[in-house]
């Protein structure tokens, strides 16, 4: 970086970060209050009245029991110590009024030396990229604009070595709320890309049941360490000969850590790699301890952070982050 400039490169989920872009939880505005009981539901795909745009947040709006802004900023500085810790540049968008801009996953992706903009499923959050946009237009490589055609969140968007993976919605659970990116994304990179194997990843999906839905590929999956270990819900894959695949790629049957559909929905695949060797996790022992104990049984240093509150809202550590640049 020079003279206000920033150069981008992200080829994987791994390689000492040295730039990224934190979600900010200042300013959240009020959640979605509408929402119709899945019980009542006439389909599968919630109804146009109910606003929610994920089961997990809509089952804490019923319970009562969504997060607070005060405690979703702690979390959110919480996040930044540790990052800050580990001497990585932090950027946070700039605060838009009544505006949750917690998951900055979803705004962007990098794959490379080209940023490229999300176009989000959620109508309500396509604003969100405006808050970044100084932040893009500090970058000296290639940004990219797909077309609105394109529906793309960076949750679901692995780049590894010439792979692309790319999360998508298995047969049978299309077109619902949760259904984030389309074919048409994949054959875009696939076009852009015309070096890389892009590789679609069919997820299970629900709107009604949030331990039933991957909302992106990183809900189920996760590579850590030196690519040669990762985080995996075989169950969450459309395709279970293509999570056996992905385990093979990335360390094998014995370095796999396998979570359970419990360990899913409180989201212990969404963890963040600060290299290979240092891992941001949740500290609740509830949700979290088991497969902390897995990862340091295995050799990596965990930092341990407060984050239940923002899982609330079917997202956790990598959803809250945009890498901009790791090194090689």
């Amino acid at each position: 970086m020079l003279n206000n400039t920033i150069n981008i490169n992200i080829q994987d989920e791994t390689a000492p970060l040295e730039l990224v872009i934190l979600g900010t939880a200042r300013d959240i505005g009020t959640p979605f209050q509408r929402f119709v009981d899945p019980a009542k539901w006439e389909s599968d795909i919630a109804p146009a009245q109910d606003e929610i745009t994920d089961p997990k947040s809509r089952m804490h709006l019923m319970h009562g029991t969504a997060p607070l802004e005060s405690d979703l900023r702690r979390e959110n500085d919480h996040f930044a110590r540790v990052l800050a810790k580990h001497n990585v540049k932090v950027f946070q968008p700039i605060t838009l009024p009544e505006t949750n801009q917690i998951f900055t996953r979803d705004i962007g992706f990098v794959i490379d030396n080209i940023f490229i903009k999300s176009n989000m499923g959620t109508h309500s959050r396509k604003t969100e990229f405006f808050a970044i946009r100084d932040i893009v237009s500090k970058i000296v490589d290639e940004v990219w604009f797909p077309p609105q055609t394109v529906k793309v969140e960076g949750g679901d968007v692995f780049p590894y070595k010439d792979k692309i993976f790319v999360g998508q919605a298995a047969p049978g659970y299309e077109g619902l709320r949760c259904d984030r990116t389309n074919k048409e994304a994949i054959a875009y990179l696939q076009a852009k890309f015309p070096n890389k194997q892009v590789i679609g990843v069919p997820l299970i999906k629900s709107d009604k049941d949030p331990k039933m839905n991957c909302l992106h590929l990183d809900c189920a999956f996760q590579p850590i360490g030196n690519n040669d270990h990762c985080i995996i819900f075989e169950e969450g894959f459309g395709n279970p000969a293509q999570a056996k695949e992905l385990m093979e790629l990335f360390g094998g049957e014995k370095n796999a850590i396998k979570i359970t559909r419990d360990q899913m929905y409180n989201m212990n695949s969404n963890i963040f790699s600060i290299s290979p060797s240092v891992i941001v996790s949740g500290e609740n022992e509830s949700e979290f301890g088991n497969v902390n104990r897995a990862l340091e049984e295995k050799g990596f240093t965990v930092e341990k952070i407060p984050y239940s509150e923002t899982s609330k809202m079917e997202g956790l550590l990598r959803c809250s982050t945009l890498p901009l640049r790791r090194s090689y």
